[in-house]
């Protein structure tokens, strides 16, 4: 971060030295509606002491960019349904469960899948933060500064309003790894373990940002001729960032804590993570079963495909346990014909089929 004001945000940071209570997250954020700046009241109650979640860091954070606060919700929101997309056909479904831990105590085992939620929750932010940017809609950045690639076409032009992914990730920094950076575990322990866990995976997320933005380009001259090109950086679509931190929580590295208080591989066969990779330090719990020590939802009531040998098959999402069969009424729109001019007609066709759900 640059200027006197981010400097300022830093040192508020490190001052904040004692452990902090996981029972909330700022991705409550996510669940419980911001109001945005023009709507807050003269004399009120200051809307960062009001946010669940926030760390104490986190909430100086808030105090000093109070705009930000819309967006950092927006991207938490964008992170959670990326997450339920990503694994709608798993055991662990991404399910939320309440409006302060959000996904409840699966959370606090550092799991693969505790790694994944992690890095497109930072990566939420850096989205949600960098598209605000060229938008308009923070004082505190505008439009990308990102140097002309050295790649493209002499006679192309460099200078449209592109997706602020310098400033994103730089304020996702700060915000997210707050509520890690100001704890202070002894060397070596558990808990130090999971602190450098949840860095990791925050820096993998942002960085699959970062390294989809693409440059893209629009045309400019007479008759549509494109004589002429203007070009800015933009972000990826967030479901090929989705995609992305899924194949690297396919493949995510297990770790444990050394006593210098460095994460090493459980596996020294394996190559050591990059900073764009996902790490974890506890085995994954048994997804199969309800229980209230983990937090795992279970796979009981789940629907399942019944052909399917994959995940959302009905012997593996299942565990074993067998399937109910019922029969669902679907209605589809159907026989659409164009209507000149100008709109489309359809008629409305139900279906019965049939829909298994675990036992």
């Amino acid at each position: 971060m640059t200027g006197p004001r981010l400097a300022l945000a830093a040192a508020l940071l490190c001052s904040c030295t004692s452990p902090v209570a996981d029972a909330n997250s700022w991705w409550s954020l996510a669940m419980n509606p911001i109001q945005r700046p023009e709507m807050y009241i003269i004399g009120a109650q200051p809307v960062c002491s009001q946010l669940p979640g926030l760390s104490p860091g986190q909430r100086k954070l808030c105090q000093l960019y109070q705009e930000h606060m819309v967006f950092i919700g927006e991207g938490a929101r964008s992170a959670i349904k990326e997450c339920q997309y990503q694994f709608r056909q798993r055991r662990w479904n991404c399910s939320t469960v309440d409006n302060t831990s959000v996904f409840g105590r699966v959370m606090k085992i550092g799991s693969r899948e505790t790694a994944f939620t992690y890095a497109v929750s930072a990566a939420g932010v850096v989205n949600a933060i960098s598209r605000a940017c060229r938008e308009g809609e923070l004082s505190s950045c505008g439009c990308s500064r990102a140097a002309r690639p050295k790649d493209l076409p002499r006679d192309w032009l460099w200078g449209g309003c592109g997706d602020n992914i310098e400033y994103g990730y730089r304020f996702a920094k700060e915000f997210v790894d707050a509520k890690e950076r100001e704890k202070n575990y002894v060397r070596g322990s558990e808990e130090q373990a999971r602190m450098l866990m949840n860095l990791q995976n925050n820096e993998a997320g942002r960085r699959a940002v970062y390294k989809l933005a693409d440059v893209a380009c629009k045309c400019h001259g007479v008759s549509g001729s494109c004589s002429l090109k203007t070009c800015w950086l933009q972000l990826a679509d967030f479901r090929k960032v989705g995609d992305l931190l899924k194949e690297k929580y396919d493949s995510a590295a297990a770790m444990r804590i050394s006593r210098k208080g460095k994460l090493e591989l459980v596996n020294n066969r394996f190559n050591m993570p990059t900073q764009e990779d996902l790490v974890y330090v506890d085995p994954s719990p048994d997804y199969c079963l309800r229980n209230e020590t983990t937090g795992s939802l279970g796979t009981q009531g789940r629907l399942c495909n019944k052909t399917s040998e994959g995940m959302d098959g009905c012997e593996l999402m299942c565990c074993g346990r067998g399937y109910d069969q019922f029969k669902s009424v679907q209605v589809e729109r159907c026989h659409c014909k164009f209507h000149w001019c100008c709109y489309v007609k359809c008629k409305k066709c139900t279906e019965i089929v049939d829909q298994y759900v675990c036992k």
